[in-house]
Parts: structure tokens; C-alpha cells; sequence
């Protein structure tokens, strides 16, 4: 006997939410995807408060602590606890700001401690392995896998930078290409010689990727409804490429590969002012986390050079 699926319950559309959302997109710039996981866990947390009768606008307190709560009974990861409180708190900090409550229920509830996770990467031979299995592909597709993963590795460009990139990104002279990264920023990267010959030899077979050929303003255009690659299908043909590299597919992502060129950035001695730059961080205390490749310099100097260490 067939299952019937589970429909789960939907909230009551609320206007403070479209209107929070549309202010994070015009105001500060947020990212589509970003907008998308604030209306989830918006929605979610509506849900709670739909079963208690109650609109996710009147909150208390009381309602936000038994919503985390029942997020940790259910065994959701602390980064997720503190994710979803962070959107409540910028939710409910809006409201308070423009005058729809006269507090935040959410001003007195802490965030849960979270030990910051140390960024997988991979070495300097296992890439040099990667981008060697993507050279050795045939074809416009080979062609295509080539200049993406050079390029990602040769910037460190975020999965949704990389994929979106529009032609014009690429300077008139190859040298460098322009990134609008989060709140809309852009920062200006250079391009190695390996990746600025990938993209050339790229661009020559591009049109095979045209639907129909029709004029895309897209680096790398496809049939999916956004125009471009999507990052979906990217991580897809990266975690292929593993799999001819001999590495394993569940150690290689976009990101893994982004946190593979600020490693290996430090550990040929950029600094991290410059590495912040080149990353788009807003702050530097997130690229502050790649010094653990310097601490593991430091500790094979120590353990090499010390004479009490032989």
C-alpha cells in the first residue's frame, strides 16, 4: 500500500516578513540564496508559532527559547541553533527598529557557543592531481571543467561567484577578473597563467554551450533556468573529476577548493589582510581561521630545526 506524503503545514503569509526580505536585498544587499534561507527559517519558526496560534509577529520570548529548544531535542547541529537564531534576532531587530513592536523578544537570548570548525582542504599534490585529470578531459566539456576549476583554484571564488560569472568579469587583457561577491561588493582578482590559457582556450568552444545560439551574457551559459551553470551541476562535475583523479568524491566541493587556495595561499606567504582581500571577507577575523596552516609550518620548523627536538 502506497504512503501518502507527509504535506507539511504552511504559515499564514506574513507582510513583515516580504518586507524584512525585501529590505535585506535592496539595503544590504543580500544574495538570492540568502534571501531564500532567511524565508525558510522564517517560514519554519512561522510554523511553530502557527501551531500555538499565534502569528510569528507576536512572539515572546518564551515562544523563541521553546523554538531552540525543540531544535536541540531533535538533535539539530548547534551551527544550525545558531543560524536560525541569528535570522530571528536580525527579523525581530528589524521590527523594533521600524516601529511594529515596541521590543525584541529575542534581545536577551544568547546565541549557543559553537567550536569553529577547522576549513577542509585539500594538499598542493591532490590539486595538481585534480587539475591534471581535467586537462586530460576531451571535448568542449573538457574544455569547460578545465578553465572552472582553474579558475576557482587560481582565485578562490565562492561556488555562486564562480558559476554567475558574466563575460565581462574577464578584463580586456585576461589579466584579471571582476567579482561582485556579497552586499554587492566587488574586488578585482588577478588570474594565473594556467587559468588565463583555460579561459582562452575555453572561449574558443563556448558557443557549444549556447542554447540554440542564443547571446548569453554568461561566462559559462547552460539550459538551467538561472542561464548560467549552476552550482549544483558544477559540484556534480567536480565530484566526477575526483573520481578520475583517484581522490575521493566526498572530500571534493567548490568550497573544499576555495579553502585549498587560501591554505595554500598562506603557506607560500601571502598575508592575510591580502588573502581577505582576494576571499571577499568582510572581516578578517573569518580568514583569521586559515592561520592553522601556519601553525602547522611552524611546528614542522620547530620539530625539524630545534636541537632538543632530535
Amino acid at each position: 500500500m502506497l504512503r501518502k506524503k507527509r504535506v507539511r503545514p504552511k504559515p499564514p503569509p506574513s507582510r513583515q516578513v516580504e518586507i524584512f526580505l525585501e529590505m535585506m536585498a535592496a539595503e544590504r544587499g543580500a544574495s538570492a540564496n540568502t534571501i531564500a534561507a532567511y524565508g525558510r527559517d522564517l517560514g519554519e519558526f512561522g510554523v511553530f508559532m502557527m501551531r500555538r496560534k499565534r502569528n510569528i509577529e507576536a512572539a515572546v520570548a518564551k515562544n523563541i527559547q521553546d523554538y531552540l529548544a525543540q531544535l536541540k531535542s531533535r538533535g539539530r547541529a548547534t551551527t544550525t541553533h545558531a543560524r536560525k537564531l541569528s535570522v530571528l534576532k536580525q527579523f525581530f531587530q528589524f521590527l523594533y527598529a521600524e516601529h511594529c513592536r515596541d521590543d525584541d523578544p529575542s534581545a536577551g537570548i544568547d546565541a549557543p557557543k559553537t567550536g569553529r570548525a577547522l576549513p577542509k582542504y585539500l594538499s598542493e599534490s591532490e590539486v595538481n592531481k585534480l587539475l591534471a585529470s581535467a586537462h586530460s578531459q576531451e571535448g568542449a566539456t573538457g574544455t569547460r571543467i578545465t578553465a572552472l576549476v582553474e579558475l576557482l583554484y587560481a582565485t578562490g571564488l565562492r561556488v555562486s561567484e564562480l558559476v554567475g560569472l558574466p563575460m565581462a568579469a574577464i578584463s580586456r587583457d585576461g589579466q584579471t577578473v571582476i567579482v561582485r561577491g556579497k552586499g554587492s561588493k566587488e574586488r578585482m582578482v588577478p588570474l594565473s597563467d594556467p587559468a588565463r590559457d583555460a579561459i582562452a582556450t575555453y572561449l574558443e568552444l563556448r558557443p557549444a554551450f549556447l542554447i540554440k545560439d542564443t547571446p548569453s551574457n554568461y561566462l559559462f551559459p547552460s539550459k538551467a533556468k538561472e542561464g548560467h551553470l549552476t552550482r549544483a551541476g558544477f559540484t556534480m562535475l567536480l565530484k566526477d573529476l575526483a573520481a578520475v583523479a583517484g581522490i575521493e568524491s566526498k572530500r571534493v566541493s567548490p568550497h573544499v577548493l576555495r579553502h585549498s587556495f587560501a591554505s595554500h595561499m598562506l603557506a607560500h606567504g601571502v598575508d592575510l589582510r591580502t588573502l581577505q582581500q582576494l576571499l571577499g571577507h568582510a572581516d578578517i577575523s573569518t580568514t583569521q581561521i586559515y592561520t592553522h596552516v601556519l601553525e602547522e609550518r611552524l611546528k614542522t620548523l620547530v620539530t625539524r630545526s630545534h636541537p632538543l627536538a632530535k
